[in-house]
C-alpha cells in the first residue's frame, strides 16, 4: 500500500499533520522515536546523537558513519515494505523517491511564522533567542542531510524533490491533512504494475521482524 513521507521544517506543524494523516488513514505513524527503537534493538548509535553531529564528526569516524547511514536507509526501506506508513523526517523522501507508490510531501512555513510558533509553544519571550535557536536547528538538519544523503539542503527543500509542497503559513494544518489524504487516495487508484513499488523491496528477515515488533504489527500490508 502507498507510503507517505513528510519532510518538514521545525515548527511548520509537519509532525502534527503527519499524525493526523496517519490517524485518519489508520496507518502507522513513524518518527525519530520509532526509528530509535529499531536502532536500539540492533545496537546502533542513537539517531538523536547523529542528528546533532556536524559533518566533520562523521569524517573522523568513517566506519561508524558508513554503518549508520546504511542501516538508516535499510530501516526506512523496511518500514516502507511493511506498508500503511506515514514517515516523518529522517530524509525518508530521499530514500524512497524512486517508488511509484510513495507520496513525498514537504511542509514548510516562512521563518517569521516559525519563530512565532516557537515562542508560543516553548514559552519564549526573547525573539532574538528564538531566531537563533531556529537557525541552529536548521543548520543541524542541513548537516544531517548532507552527511547521510550527500545532498544539499537547497535540493532537499526544492519543490522538485516532492510530490506536494504545503506552506502552513497560509494553509491551515487541518486543510493540509485533507489535501494529503486526497492525494494519497488518488495515488492508490493509479496502476503501478509495471512500476517500481515498495512491495518489491527485499528486507533482511531480522530487521523485518524488528520493525514488526516495534510497530506491534506482524502483517505486511
Amino acid at each position: 500500500m502507498p507510503v507517505i513521507t513528510i519532510s518538514r521544517e521545525i515548527y511548520s506543524e509537519g509532525s502534527y499533520i503527519g499524525e493526523k494523516v496517519a490517524e485518519a488513514l489508520g496507518y502507522h505513524f513513524v518518527d525519530k522515536s520509532t526509528m530509535e527503537r529499531v536502532f536500539a534493538e540492533h545496537s546502533i548509535v542513537q539517531l538523536s546523537e547523529v542528528h546533532k553531529s556536524e559533518p566533520g564528526f562523521w569524517a573522523r569516524f568513517d566506519d561508524m558513519r558508513t554503518t549508520t547511514i546504511k542501516f538508516l536507509k535499510q530501516v526506512i526501506l523496511a518500514l516502507a515494505h511493511h506498508g500503511n506508513m506515514v514517515i516523518v523526517g529522517r530524509g525518508a523522501f530521499a530514500v524512497l523517491s524512486t517508488f511509484a507508490d510513495v507520496l513525498n510531501v514537504r511542509v514548510q512555513s516562512p521563518f517569521h511564522v516559525r519563530v512565532r510558533r516557537a515562542m508560543e509553544k516553548e514559552g519564549m519571550e526573547d525573539t532574538g533567542r528564538a531566531e537563533a535557536l531556529l537557525k541552529e536547528w536548521d543548520r543541524e538538519r542541513d548537516a544531517f542531510v548532507r552527511a547521510f544523503y550527500d545532498i544539499s539542503w537547497h535540493y532537499a527543500t526544492a519543490a522538485s524533490a516532492f510530490d506536494l509542497v504545503i506552506n502552513t503559513g497560509k494553509v491551515l494544518p487541518d486543510v493540509a491533512v485533507t489535501w494529503i489524504i486526497q492525494a494519497h487516495a488518488e495515488l492508490k487508484e493509479r496502476k503501478t504494475a509495471e512500476k517500481l513499488t515498495t512491495g518489491t523491496i527485499e528486507v533482511d528477515t531480522a530487521l523485518a521482524n524488528t520493525v514488526s515488533d516495534v510497530l506491534d504489527c506482524h502483517i505486511t500490508h
